[in-house]
């Protein structure tokens, strides 16, 4: 592969002509740097090697929901076990993602998707054999340590091979497999599980999994460099009571109708902690050059900012995600099928509208799209609010479909105008960071939504606790409104970091 990149050696975001955030020669660099280059061939092919990958162990992931009532019975275990299926895949990935940073600096690219996308088909090829509960639950745990590497294995190679002037076209085509897939799942699984057995939701994913492993080894080259970095073992131990901790604790705390268990505080203390240590190493170890995870890309605004915005609207949307269902089946008594089928036209708009989007954010930056779908957010939230049990299905379909489009004006701008600004040897950091946040903040929405959604459910009924749960939804989602405002464009990195 010709596109080699650089790093810093001193990690530290470089004087206003280097970093591209201000001043005059940076953006005047930056804009003949993203003249309209073409993506080679061999660009292409890397790039949508790794979206159909990403594209499948993302729809596993959320292809299990609609599964656990099924397996309660075949597998003879009760609801909090079979919780588990989910939740360790949740934790797994919360681990591991911290850690993706350094992974992605020191193999090559090839080394990575082949780890990634192994463990995948074997946790698969293993679950679609499981003889019962744990070791299902072990193919679940290894199918997610695979799954936590893609996405920002796919971002990172997408910030190396693409010219700044396309990067918003190329990552509108990732709210594909970050949209689509995991709405999707419900859809596929309630098919499968109409027709045949809970082990054919892996058979069928296998054969998918194995040729995007096969193309893979044929056809993908190494992108950029790689460095000689010591592993921190004291870094990567401390992810799990923090990241695992935070998450843990996060969605056990949604979990009941009676409050917060004293698992759930002990477990979401010591991740706090936990998170804090974390932190401080990372901080001691930037000094050497040598982090975990480089914390150094919060020096660039307005990757702070998008950060930020992307926690809020996965607060949200994951919250919804859960609520949406719940309200389906519990309210109106629509079957697991039903309810996917429901839920898929939104999940296809947003996924859809991403390559088109992302064109569009490359032409006016990301100011309009994500004041318009902050606003398109808080308002379907502020409607979702006022379901009650006589409201017409096509009714949710519209708001769905609304409060997707919304969600994918916000997505594709905030991804791209926060990895923009950030230097070669911190696209991998970056992107780790932003996937863990969308994890913590998903178990943290969920958590939030569910809790309160309980509580008013069991003095007041399920159209009430409905109600506050989406009241509480729009009110955070006002957040993203105003961080919406602070988006401005943002060039790349200067010539001297980027590829030569």
């Amino acid at each position: 592969m010709s596109t080699e990149v650089s790093s810093n050696a001193s990690g530290q975001p470089g004087p206003p002509g280097q970093s591209g955030q201000t001043g005059e020669p940076a953006q005047a660099s930056a804009s003949k740097s993203a003249a309209p280059e073409k993506l080679s061939r061999e660009s292409v092919t890397i790039i949508a090697t790794l979206l159909v990958a990403t594209f499948v162990v993302i729809l596993n992931e959320t292809i299990m929901n609609v599964a656990l009532q099924r397996l309660m019975v075949d597998l003879g275990v009760d609801a909090p076990t079979v919780q588990w299926l989910s939740t360790g895949f949740m934790l797994t990935m919360a681990v591991v993602i911290p850690t993706t940073g350094f992974i992605l600096q020191s193999l090559s690219t090839r080394a990575v998707f082949m780890l990634a996308m192994g463990l995948f088909a074997a946790g698969t090829a293993l679950a679609a054999v499981a003889p019962g509960f744990e070791i299902l639950l072990l193919a679940r745990i290894i199918q997610a340590g695979g799954t936590a590497i893609m996405l920002p294995l796919l971002m990172t190679t997408i910030l190396t091979l693409v010219p700044l002037g396309r990067r918003g076209a190329v990552m509108g085509n990732v709210s594909i497999a970050i949209s689509v897939a995991p709405a999707m799942g419900p859809t596929v699984s309630g098919l499968i599980l109409e027709h045949f057995t809970w082990r054919f939701m892996f058979v069928f994913v296998l054969p998918v999994a194995l040729a995007a492993l096969a193309i893979g080894a044929k056809y993908l080259t190494n992108v950029g460099e790689t460095e000689k970095t010591k592993l921190d073992f004291l870094s990567v131990l401390l992810t799990v009571p923090a990241f695992g901790g935070l998450v843990y604790g996060l969605s056990q705390i949604g979990g009941g109708q009676s409050g917060p268990g004293a698992v759930a505080i002990a477990a979401l203390a010591i991740g706090v902690a936990s998170l804090a240590v974390f932190v401080l190493r990372q901080l001691r170890l930037q000094k050497a050059d040598a982090p975990l995870l480089d914390l150094r890309a919060f020096n660039f605004r307005m990757f702070t900012v998008s950060v930020l915005l992307m926690v809020v609207a996965m607060m949200a949307l994951f919250g919804t995600v859960i609520l949406l269902p719940l309200y389906l089946q519990e309210v109106r008594g629509l079957g697991s099928l039903e309810t996917g089928l429901v839920l898929l036209p939104g999940g296809l708009a947003m996924g859809l509208l991403g390559p088109f989007i992302g064109r569009l954010f490359d032409k006016v930056g990301p100011l309009p799209l994500t004041v318009t779908g902050s606003v398109l957010m808080v308002v379907t939230l502020w409607q979702f609010s006022m379901l009650d049990a006589g409201t017409e299905v096509w009714w949710i379909v519209t708001l769905h479909v609304v409060l997707s489009f919304g969600l994918a004006l916000l997505f594709t701008p905030a991804f791209t105008t926060g990895l923009n600004p950030l230097p070669p040897h911190l696209y991998s950091h970056g992107s780790a960071i932003m996937s863990t946040s969308q994890q913590v903040a998903g178990a943290a929405g969920t958590a939030l939504l569910v809790s309160i959604f309980a509580v008013v459910s069991a003095s007041s009924g399920l159209v009430a606790g409905m109600s506050a749960a989406f009241l509480t939804a729009t009110v955070i989602a006002f957040a993203a409104v105003v961080l919406s405002a602070m988006m401005r464009k943002t060039e790349g990195a200067a010539p001297g970091h980027a590829a030569h």
